[in-house]
């Protein structure tokens, strides 16, 4: 999987400029390697937005205007997208935000695809671009400071350095930065709630992560307001550590929110660390349990998936609106927009 990121101050975007990025972060891709023809875009930005219903309302028209698939969070703070479609839609949807003064600056990370992760477009107004439901956090104020990839690997292995993964159970379950302090949370918004257990770091570095680092804006906001004295996050998150440090010491896969769900990020000693739900061997395939009123979330090797017909249970396999198990265990309602 080739990854880049793309700001435009470096080239008006085009195929070419596409890869003239990409060659500038990585010297040894060469203008006769072909571009896959579709491409997976990660993006956020805290900033104000007036009217920011309204916002997401003309946002998704312009997305259903160009045919780009999508889910994205509008709310006043800000914006947080996962977006998918071919090169050109892509092109068109990037210079479309970076018309915006508002968000002139924002980094995308870009992974090229053969297929389009996401089948439908969402484009939706919420309170929050990332749900904490802890309004008083000021990320304004008191985020962490960042830390390059380069340098959060050189510094994660010190004395009194604590790495701290802030996402969710299921996604440090199939893969998480070595000896990196992983919480039981579901949801994001969980985090407050296992404070008590953080307590014995307050004194010591603590490095935080997450996937492309908005959830660490408000985690480590949190975490200073807390009384935390030395707080830093990694810049770019996890995908941006695999592009540019080839991933090492990143244990497993990184989970994603498409349809992808996992994706590699170590190129220099990657290993598995999540086991099938079915047999216990080795698996980092994830999938949702083909009974559609259980839906469980889990890690599943091929060959049970197929045994088992992509269910998390005996009773799931003879529940009668189990769904038709196809390979991949993932299920869309209705047709893509």
């Amino acid at each position: 999987m080739n990854e880049l990121s793309y700001t435009p101050d470096i080239f008006p975007f085009n195929q070419t400029s596409l890869f003239l990025t990409f060659a500038l972060h990585h010297p040894v891709y060469t203008r006769s390697a072909v571009m896959k023809p579709f491409l997976s875009l990660l993006y956020y930005k805290y900033v104000r937005i007036e009217d920011a219903e309204q916002f997401a309302q003309d946002h998704l028209r312009f997305c259903k205007s160009i045919g780009i698939k999508g889910r994205i969070l509008v709310a006043e703070e800000g914006i947080n997208g996962t977006a998918s479609g071919t090169v050109e839609q892509c092109h068109q949807y990037m210079n479309h935000l970076h018309a915006d003064p508002r968000f002139a600056d924002m980094v995308f990370k870009i992974d090229e695809e053969d297929l389009p992760s996401l089948a439908k477009i969402f484009v939706r107004y919420k309170k929050e671009i990332v749900n904490f439901n802890r309004p008083e956090v000021n990320v304004w104020e008191h985020s962490g400071k960042y830390l390059e990839p380069e340098v959060f690997q050189q510094l994660k292995d010190e004395p009194d350095t604590v790495v701290l993964d802030v996402r969710n159970k299921v996604e440090w379950e199939v893969g998480k930065f070595r000896n990196a302090i992983a919480l039981p949370i579901d949801h994001f918004r969980d985090l407050p709630q296992h404070l008590p257990e953080l307590e014995p770091y307050k004194d010591k570095r603590v490095l935080a992560y997450c996937t492309g680092g908005i959830r660490c804006e408000k985690a480590t906001a949190f975490l200073l307001e807390n009384g935390f004295k030395e707080v830093y996050h990694l810049h770019g998150g996890i995908i941006e550590y695999g592009k540019q440090t080839g991933g090492k010491d990143f244990d497993g896969k990184c989970y994603v929110f498409d349809e992808r769900i996992t994706v590699d990020v170590n190129e220099v000693n990657p290993t598995l660390i999540s086991h099938c739900h079915r047999c216990g061997t080795l698996s980092a395939r994830m999938v949702n349990c083909a009974n559609p009123e259980c839906n469980n979330h889990f890690a599943m090797c091929e060959e049970c998936g197929w045994k088992y017909e992509g269910t998390c249970s005996d009773s799931c396999q003879q529940h009668p609106r189990k769904r038709t198990y196809d390979g991949s265990g993932y299920y869309v309602k209705g047709k893509g927009l």
